[in-house]
């Protein structure tokens, strides 16, 4: 360890260390990239790559983010978006759970689907592009759908929990899985111009009240379909939570709904009763 910070040390420029040394030290050293940006990070230098983060988020807490585990719920119109911002984000360990493959309907909004990805597993999909845009950033595929019964062992060990399912009934497990867990959940939900995003605590019981009302079958999103830029919208807004909450900075969505309306272009923050 002692040699490998030192190399990494005699690379560094400043206090930023290039991807190309750490690449070099994986190699000379035969450990991860990931082990690597740990010891980057644990020295108090910044992978390069990283440095327009600095005047938003420090070295501390960007050892933090790295450090952090998320697991995110459903990989396709919400969730490849979240994945690819939470590797670029720099959160070092992700969670991706999900049992579909890419269809050809997902084309037209789903960041990770291509015609060549068809008939992939999308959370084979999402570990390759993880794997492509950020390697010391691990990215762990379950391609199972997430159940009442699974949930435990599913979500054990995550810091937070990121909504991005499609199914009302589905969402209402998760939430209820978070609440023992003692999980927080970042809730997101779209629909045509439309899309909410709530932050829910161990005991807030937010998710519930925000679907009190619902009888059976899934959201508006069947009705509506979702053009492109509405998942992508929702899911940055949902990675600011989970970067708000591993980090204990700012002010999160709790027991407040954020309303989009993209075609009217309003955004409303309702209050949802403790």
């Amino acid at each position: 360890m002692e040699e490998l910070n030192r190399f990494l040390q005699d690379h560094a420029e400043g206090d930023l260390l290039p991807w190309s040394a750490q690449v070099a030290a994986a190699g000379r050293f035969g450990v991860s990239l990931a082990q690597v940006e740990a010891a980057v990070l644990t020295m108090g230098l910044l992978p390069a790559r990283y440095q327009r983060n600095r005047h938003a988020i420090s070295v501390g807490q960007q050892r933090r983010l790295f450090r952090s585990n998320v697991a995110v719920i459903g990989c396709g119109g919400l969730g490849g978006y979240v994945i690819e911002e939470l590797a670029r984000l720099g959160v070092g360990t992700i969670i991706a759970i999900d049992p579909d493959v890419f269809e050809e309907h997902n084309l037209n909004r789903q960041l990770l689907s291509s015609p060549a990805t068809l008939g992939r597993a999308k959370v084979e999909a999402a570990a390759a592009r993880v794997a492509e845009i950020n390697p010391a950033v691990t990215l762990v595929p379950i391609q199972v759908a997430y159940a009442p019964e699974n949930g435990k062992e599913l979500l054990q060990g995550s810091q937070v929990i990121v909504d991005a399912l499609d199914s009302i009934q589905t969402r209402l497990a998760l939430a209820a899985t978070c609440t023992e867990l003692g999980i927080p959940m970042v809730h997101g939900a779209i629909g045509g111009w439309y899309g909410q995003v709530a932050t829910q605590f161990p005991g807030d019981d937010i998710v519930q009240k925000l679907y009190r009302r619902w009888v059976e079958g899934k959201g508006v999103e069947q009705r509506l379909g979702n053009p492109s830029f509405t998942p992508a919208l929702v899911a940055s807004i949902e990675v600011a939570e989970v970067c708000k909450i591993l980090l204990g900075v700012g002010e999160t969505l709790r027991f407040q709904k954020l309303s989009i309306n993209l075609l009217e272009m309003t955004f409303a923050s309702i209050g949802i009763e403790s």
